[in-house]
């Protein structure tokens, strides 16, 4: 009995160890810089800017290979702070600050195809095959993505409509 328990007790430290070596030896180094822009981001993962996701769209930035005006959730104010991180100048007249949008289906023309769904980057569509299918406002971020790939036009996004929950003090205008 006690064989076993110092033979599993050696093993467990032997892997233990191994496995603080791999941790060491294959670390990646992470950019500070994309780090920072990612957490200005949104995080919303929409892929409206035309990258997989905010932490790659960070990078991009970080690398000089998008501009800071590359997020469309973020508008101009998230546009002029990304400037001021980089310590670059910036010219916002062509920067549109949007509504925040959400998509929604019209039951009576959707066929189920499910490809709305299928594209989602959020989940925010419910619905099964030759069923009827449905938006979570919680979660839909309003890319439209879903409504580009609709072959019936059953979607469309709408502003989100103002209510005690969803209304927001307007953003002052920056000055130009």
């Amino acid at each position: 009995m006690f064989a076993a328990v110092f033979c599993l007790t050696l093993l467990g430290g032997a892997l233990g160890l191994l496995l603080a070596v791999a941790a060491q030896r294959l670390k990646v180094n992470d950019d500070p810089l994309a780090a920072e822009i990612e957490a200005l981001l949104p995080g919303s993962q929409c892929g409206q800017c035309g990258y997989p996701g905010c932490g790659a769209g960070a990078i991009a930035i970080a690398a000089g290979e998008a501009p800071v005006t590359l997020c469309p959730p973020g508008g101009r104010a998230l546009a002029q702070r990304l400037a001021s991180t980089l310590g670059i100048e910036l010219d916002l007249s062509q920067v549109a600050d949007g509504a925040p949008m959400v998509a929604v289906a019209r039951e009576d023309i959707c066929t189920g195809c499910t490809r709305c769904r299928k594209i989602c980057p959020t989940d925010a569509i419910l619905g099964a095959p030759r069923q009827l299918h449905a938006i979570i406002r919680d979660a839909c971020t309003g890319c439209g993505r879903c409504v580009e790939v609709c072959p019936t036009e059953s979607l469309a996004l709408h502003p989100v409509a103002v209510t005690l929950e969803t209304w927001y003090w307007p953003r002052p205008q920056l000055p130009i």
